[in-house]
């Protein structure tokens, strides 16, 4: 088994077909993406076209939630099972495509990764606007923060990897904000909560997505186009 990690899709998988076939993985191999994916997006026909295509992929992939993505516990055809020694989200007809719940933590050859997702969507009323679809459930809310605090708080605040889809506020990659966007008007308080964790927490490396570039501040990498193997 082998693990390899990207950054959000956007429902365009072009990127990780191309690693598959470059890289000749199985189903066992695994594909963490770091939200937006997207496949849960315009719920509806096309959304079960792109799973269609996705679950014909030789390899699995783990979804972090993001924020142009609606949550599988939203979804009534999604289910629960354990995997990986925490809990994921998934449907019978895609046994490939996995969802990430937000504070599980899992087990990939005895290192240890949580899951966090969510984000504010800056584009939010562009979206709301246009008709595009937008999620209440976008950041994670007071429930799953607690949730998370106590999961950590099981581990003794120690895991081996974070699994993120915005940065702790204190990493933010300010060179990728978009110009002329009043950042006072943007909720961080998702951000802000995750420099809280980072503060306490013990961690060998941090992954997360969300700004559309590839960087690397500290143990924090932020990915978009590239794709690494995790090492484990």
């Amino acid at each position: 088994m082998s693990i390899y990690i990207t950054g959000d899709t956007h429902r365009y998988f072009d990127k990780v077909y191309c690693a598959c076939e470059e890289l000749a993985t199985t189903p066992d191999d695994i594909m963490i993406i770091l939200g937006d994916a997207g496949i849960n997006y315009y719920l509806g026909e096309s959304d079960e076209a792109l799973k269609e295509e996705l679950s014909g992929y030789p390899i699995t992939l783990f979804m972090i939630h993001g924020n142009h993505e609606e949550r599988p516990s939203e979804i009534d055809s999604y289910e629960i099972k354990r995997w990986h020694g925490g809990l994921v989200y998934y449907e019978e007809k895609y046994p490939n495509l996995l969802f990430a719940m937000d504070g599980e933590i899992y087990d990939f050859e005895g290192r240890t990764a949580i899951a966090i997702g969510g984000a504010y969507s800056v584009d939010k009323y562009t979206r709301l606007a246009s008709g595009e679809p937008w999620f209440f459930t976008e950041q994670p809310s007071d429930e799953i923060k607690e949730y998370v605090e106590r999961q950590l708080e099981k581990a003794n605040w120690r895991v081996d990897f974070v699994l993120s889809h915005t940065a702790p506020k204190k990493y933010e990659p300010t060179y990728a904000f978009i110009p002329d966007l009043n950042q006072n008007a943007v909720d961080k308080s998702t951000e802000e909560w995750l420099d809280t964790i980072e503060e306490r927490l013990d961690y060998d490396r941090w992954y997360c997505g969300h700004y559309h570039v590839d960087g690397e501040e500290c143990a924090l990498r932020i990915m978009y186009d590239d794709i690494e193997e995790l090492e484990i």
